[in-house]
């Protein structure tokens, strides 16, 4: 359990159900590579009754899915002690074999069985869910001893075949823990605990390209530059990473080419885009399921749906938030790059700097509470959201990229600069703030006090236009 970053609230709950003593069903679900299977394995291991993983759906390329699904779970129900004659050839032969090993084991014993990427076991027509339910409500419910710990990476299966099932499993369920990526506060930690010694902003630039995902993070090297890492990682020939949002795609989604083409439609635009426009913009109509494709996506943590401050409600946008999605959108989604140096070369580049910037964005969202602990607002209800002015022939357009509507009669504007110095306010931003502050008073329906907040890496250099801010939020306010 030593080797457990972070992750304390989720130790606790799977600690407190392990010894709740009655039969229980846990959900273990999140993105690929978050750290799903390593929590459960490492605080489990020695406990296990049963544990298998499912075989690749991607390796194994559709060719007899639900017989090499079967023989290898067959397979490790031998290793764990299992006796039978004949080889299983259903699902529900299988996990009669399954109950038959749990029912082996001591009355007074905790029964710890593991099912690892669970979706990938539902094959087409296999009987799988259908068996699975059986077994649970027919066996599992009543075993007070069993522990089943079930996990998946295919979010939208597990939300619809198991947390939302309204059919055998429907309210089955005892406990649903969601992993999510670290904060930055967590990947601080992590790093010293790999021996990798960065400084905080060399962290947020890491942070802007891997997205907090440990497994992603566990590849950099040390010694190396920021830069050089993700050269290595992403830019270099057989680069680990060059192909991985591919492969994250099919392990997470059926028909992943009209996913795809979703993510990289939205990662133009730091605002997003309503559902007609995503339609308009992929070629997908809304009768050839974008809804579907659109919740999945949102399940999964890739997007997010909001509406703007003061707008219609049944305006929703949506928008990219993953943010090694949007790093490898930026850099790899279009013509792959054959400069394994590309990151070193363009560190200066315009086109590394807009990145930054987009990035730089997302990551305070991503730690909204953070900011909302460092303005003192943590204890008070909190909105944020962008909000925008298109303008008309009299007045130019403004955009707040983060407007936090608070309940104590406050709104906070909030302008987010990553900057490698403090940052100064010039006289031509000046202008662009006080244009943006008045639009937002004058066309907004606001009737609240309003604090223009500056989130930036080192702070707000002091010059004759630096009091527009009421308030700065640093790097290390985030941590």
């Amino acid at each position: 359990m030593d080797r457990i970053i972070s992750r304390k609230q989720q130790i606790k709950e799977l600690e407190e159900i392990y010894n709740s003593g009655k039969s229980e069903f846990v959900v273990v679900y999140g993105r690929r590579r978050v750290g799903k299977t390593f929590l459960v394995r490492e605080l489990f291991n020695d406990k296990f009754v049963f544990y298998h993983t499912a075989l690749s759906t991607i390796e194994l390329d559709n060719v007899k899915l639900t017989e090499n699904q079967l023989i290898a779970f067959c397979t490790t129900l031998k290793n764990y002690g299992a006796e039978f004659e004949r080889q299983p050839q259903s699902w529900f032969d299988a996990f009669g074999e399954l109950r038959k090993l749990i029912v082996k084991q001591p009355a007074q014993k905790r029964v710890v069985v593991f099912i690892d990427e669970m979706p990938w076991l539902d094959t087409k027509d296999s009987g799988f869910i259908t068996a699975f339910e059986n077994f649970w409500n027919s066996f599992g419910d009543g075993c007070h001893n069993l522990m089943l710990i079930v996990c998946g990476s295919a979010t939208t299966w597990i939300a619809d075949k198991l947390i939302n099932n309204y059919g055998g499993l429907y309210n089955r369920i005892t406990r649903q823990i969601c992993l999510e990526a670290f904060t930055l506060g967590e990947c601080e930690e992590y790093y010293k605990s790999l021996g990798i010694s960065m400084s905080r902003y060399d962290q947020a630039l890491c942070y802007m390209a891997l997205g907090g995902i440990p497994y992603y993070m566990s590849q950099l090297k040390k010694g190396m530059s920021v830069a050089q890492n993700l050269d290595n990682l992403f830019f270099k020939s057989n680069a680990i990473f060059r192909d991985e949002f591919n492969r994250l795609c099919a392990s997470q989604f059926l028909e992943n080419d009209k996913y795809k083409s979703v993510l990289k439609f939205l990662s133009s635009k730091r605002l997003g885009y309503t559902r007609k426009e995503i339609s308009e913009g992929t070629q997908i109509p809304f009768g050839g399921g974008l809804t579907e494709i659109l919740k999945a996506l949102e399940v999964s943590g890739f997007i997010m749906s909001y509406t703007l401050f003061e707008g219609s409600k049944r305006n929703v946008y949506y928008k990219l938030i993953d943010l090694f999605t949007l790093f490898w959108m930026h850099f790899l989604g279009g013509e792959t790059t054959t400069t394994p140096n590309y990151f070193q070369t363009m560190q200066q580049s315009q086109t590394i700097k807009t990145w930054q910037g987009f990035a730089f964005e997302e990551l305070c969202f991503v730690h909204r509470s953070q900011i909302a602990k460092a303005l003192g607002i943590n204890g008070i209800t909190t909105d944020f959201k962008p909000w925008r002015y298109i303008g008309d022939s009299e007045t130019d357009g403004a955009q707040v990229d983060m407007l936090i509507d608070r309940a104590d009669n406050m709104i906070d504007l909030c302008e987010m600069k990553f900057y490698g110095d403090e940052f100064a306010v010039t006289k031509e931003y000046d202008a662009n703030l006080r244009h943006k502050l008045q639009t937002f008073i004058d066309h907004s329906k606001n009737k609240k006090s309003v604090n223009m907040v500056l989130i930036t890496t080192f702070g707000l250099k002091q010059n004759m236009y630096f009091s527009r801010f009421q308030q700065t939020i640093t790097l290390d306010d985030l941590f």
